[in-house]
């Protein structure tokens, strides 16, 4: 579903502040596969993440969605199957149109319309909108019109959430889309997360710097060191570990122990 090949990112070539990124990193998962990927600042998460997304090109390497070569798709055009959130509330989200209006935004830009873009949202969207709006359980099925900037910071990645699934994309990938929020919002939106992901079978990357979620959610664990995949658990290789086999085997194949404070004390 999706493949990743030899793929390789250095960043500055040739000057004092090169950065291998990236370093012949492969990698395939199957349609449905909930994924999560832990590692320490600069092993690469969020660069893998980029490169998928179309953020920049890769230097080598092929990826392929869904039997698609996308290595050299920009962006624009990536977005319409993939959807992403971050860490940041505050980014996916308009803050000065209405709820409604970045609902239907996300709506159009998953290409599901053929309406132009600027055109009046029908009552059947508006409709549907409603009902997606109500399963959150936050009571913005009420505030549709309300500026998307008078939301809490919980209230916005979850609604951030919906606008990433409303048209099922073939892949999502989550930026440690709840570190930035307290641990009771962060919970609901990992709920919310899990049930959307497990409802309409969407093939997810997720983020993470939470050992134990990252052991909890999904079926299928990776974690990343020098931009390199160190590890990939799953089925009865995972199945029953805990965190402290997680860092056992981590020290075994890399031969140093994590050290990042975030990552162990979460």
């Amino acid at each position: 579903m999706l493949t990743l090949t030899s793929v390789s990112k250095t960043f500055n070539p040739g000057t004092v502040n090169e950065k291998t990124a990236l370093s012949n990193l492969s990698l395939t998962l199957e349609h449905g596969d909930f994924v999560t990927i832990v590692g320490s600042n600069g092993a690469g998460k969020s660069t893998l993440f980029n490169a998928i997304a179309g953020d920049f090109y890769v230097d080598s390497g092929s990826i392929r969605l869904d039997g698609q070569d996308i290595t050299f798709q920009p962006a624009y055009r990536r977005s319409r199957v993939i959807g992403r959130l971050f860490q940041d509330p505050m980014r996916g989200t308009a803050p000065h149109m209405s709820i409604e209006e970045n609902m239907a935004l996300a709506y159009l830009r998953a290409g599901k319309s053929r309406r132009a873009f600027f055109s009046r949202v029908s009552k059947a969207d508006k409709a549907r909108f409603r009902d997606q709006l109500a399963k959150l359980d936050m009571g913005l099925e009420d505030r549709m019109r309300q500026p998307v900037g008078l939301l809490s910071g919980g209230q916005r990645q979850a609604l951030t959430l919906l606008m990433a699934t409303t048209v099922p994309p073939k892949l999502l990938l989550l930026d440690e889309h709840t570190a930035a929020l307290d641990p009771e919002t962060a919970e609901k939106v990992l709920r919310l997360t899990r049930e959307i992901v497990s409802q309409s079978r969407i093939t997810c990357l997720m983020i993470t710097h939470n050992l134990q979620s990252a052991l909890e959610l999904g079926n299928r664990t990776l974690m990343m060191d020098g931009g390199r995949i160190v590890l990939d658990l799953k089925g009865q290789a995972r199945s029953g570990l805990t965190v402290e086999d997680l860092l056992r085997k981590f020290r075994e194949n890399v031969g140093a122990g994590l050290d990042e404070d975030r990552i162990l004390l979460s």
